[in-house]
């Protein structure tokens, strides 16, 4: 996220009033996007979202501040996150609890990763959970070939302090070899696109839909992964169902 070179030594209000007042951010309700503490109302957070623009955020909180972030970056998918919370809001469910699409969508808020590549190779061994063969065996062709986005801003902040086991939930997108060529700005601007059309359409409404990504199995993420025995370590890299990508 380009926006992180510009982070402050510690999280505040200040900032992203000058980031806001750069961009026009609208929910999917027209309502203009602002980044406020949040009043004592009785809304909830979606709705208060929906109904008047105002992102509840508190000015000493990594973890908001790091939304806010979010939305400054990908506008149109927070937007149509924020209306299919509305919308799962106004439909009855089952028992007690807040339903399993508003469960998915907020594990994607929360912690989703765009995993992006040109090889459908290194995409099918990550929906396979051969972790050792794709972070070892085809690390040079992850430099080459693959691209991870974070969405999640609880992510954001875990990888603060990064710790054993830190995974995201991830969509993933196969693109030629142009598109990782594109600017950054472009790449964003595309994956917003792309994810906001998905999330309007129904998709991602059940947490299998999203694929686990053990985040610090990344190459040069950690110095650990420097040694092959260390995706042997089946906490971090477990074995499982194969996932569902786009």
């Amino acid at each position: 996220m380009p926006l992180l070179e510009q982070m402050p030594s510690a999280p505040g209000l200040a900032l992203l009033d000058e980031l806001s007042a750069t961009r026009d951010l609208r929910t999917q309700s027209g309502q203009r996007v602002v980044f406020r503490p949040a009043p004592a109302d009785g809304l909830d957070y979606e709705t208060r979202i929906w109904t008047r623009g105002e992102v509840a955020t508190r000015p000493d909180n990594w973890h908001d501040f790091f939304n806010a972030l979010v939305w400054l970056t990908f506008p149109l998918t927070k937007a149509a996150l924020n209306a299919c919370h509305v919308e799962a809001l106004a439909a009855p469910i089952g028992g007690h609890g807040r339903g399993q699409a508003r469960d998915a969508l907020t594990h994607f808020d929360e912690c989703g990763v765009v995993v992006v590549s040109s090889d459908p190779s290194l995409l099918g061994l990550l929906r396979s959970f051969r972790w050792r063969e794709l972070f070892w065996e085809r690390r040079l062709d992850l430099r080459r070939a693959l691209c991870c986005f974070v969405f999640g801003h609880a992510t954001y902040e875990q990888l603060l302090r990064p710790f054993r086991g830190l995974t995201g939930k991830a969509v993933l997108y196969a693109v030629d070899s142009a598109w990782l060529q594109r600017p950054p700005s472009e790449q964003l601007a595309d994956l917003d696109r792309r994810l906001a059309g998905e999330l309007e359409a129904g998709l991602y409404r059940q947490p299998r839909a999203l694929q686990p990504l053990p985040l610090l199995g990344l190459p040069g993420v950690t110095p650990d992964s420097d040694n092959p025995a260390y995706y042997d370590d089946p906490y971090q890299f477990r074995p499982g169902r194969a996932g569902r990508g786009v």
